[in-house]
């Protein structure tokens, strides 16, 4: 008998925060091969949303495209917007992320600390707020969380304040999941390692091979080694996972 270990996926409304990014695209198209419906958020890249809607679109799936900036967060339309248009929402991937203030500890400004936690942990709580209300209405869902390898380590001397903010994502994870369970709501986080994306090189970073040295496995790790995961906390594989953060570090 086929057991497969990704399954269910077909029609579930899917929103992808941050999903114009290296992570998030590759998240929007693992979702769509699987028949999921998809919202794609963006901040500013509207022309990279479009694409992917196309995309998905020209191979026969379902996608729409959200815009909005996080960090207005007192105002967050974005999970009421996305239930408006299909009617519910069935899995939040809590993706989009980043540093302000790449910059040595001892050097940093209040805000940017305060900007990257509430794009990295504050937004991201109140998103899964919103959706938490709606599937404890319908009887269910998933909260995907994606934490980053500073939250293990605490960050590099510049980026300390982002791995802060990604602890609080990973305890804001445990605290949704130990609510969410009498009602069937699933909230888990996927700890990234360090993942071949264009923020290192957005950031600065030019030793990029003495960080991946320390890897036990000797490599980064590509957007699609995340995205595996994901899509399988997100399918029926991961419907007895919930309060658990799980590595893609490659041993790291």
């Amino acid at each position: 008998m086929n057991h497969p270990i990704i399954s269910g996926l077909k029609d579930k409304r899917i929103l992808v925060t941050g999903a114009t990014g290296g992570i998030g695209s590759c998240l929007v198209r693992l979702f769509a091969e699987e028949g999921a419906t998809l919202g794609i958020h963006y901040h500013q890249n509207q022309e990279h949303a479009e694409s992917l809607s196309r995309e998905i679109k020209a191979g026969g799936g379902k996608a729409e495209c959200f815009q909005e900036d996080l960090l207005s967060t007192d105002e967050l339309r974005l999970v009421h917007d996305f239930i408006e248009r299909f009617g519910g929402i069935d899995v939040l991937i809590n993706n989009a992320g980043g540093i302000r203030g790449f910059k040595e500890f001892l050097d940093l400004d209040k805000s940017s600390w305060d900007e990257t936690h509430r794009l990295n942990a504050q937004a991201p709580f109140f998103l899964a707020q919103q959706a938490f209300a709606y599937m404890k209405k319908q009887g269910g869902g998933k909260i995907i969380n994606i934490s980053s390898i500073a939250a293990k380590y605490g960050g590099s001397s510049k980026s300390l304040h982002y791995g802060a903010a990604k602890a609080a994502l990973e305890a804001v994870t445990i605290g949704l999941a130990r609510a969410g369970a009498p009602y069937r709501i699933l909230v888990n986080s996927v700890r990234g390692g360090f993942i071949n994306t264009p923020m290192h090189q957005n950031l600065g970073r030019i030793r990029i091979e003495e960080r991946v040295e320390k890897i036990p496995l000797k490599r980064a790790g590509e957007p699609e080694d995340l995205g595996r995961m994901v899509l399988f906390l997100s399918s029926g594989g991961g419907d007895f996972i919930t309060g658990e953060t799980f590595s893609v570090a490659g041993g790291d």
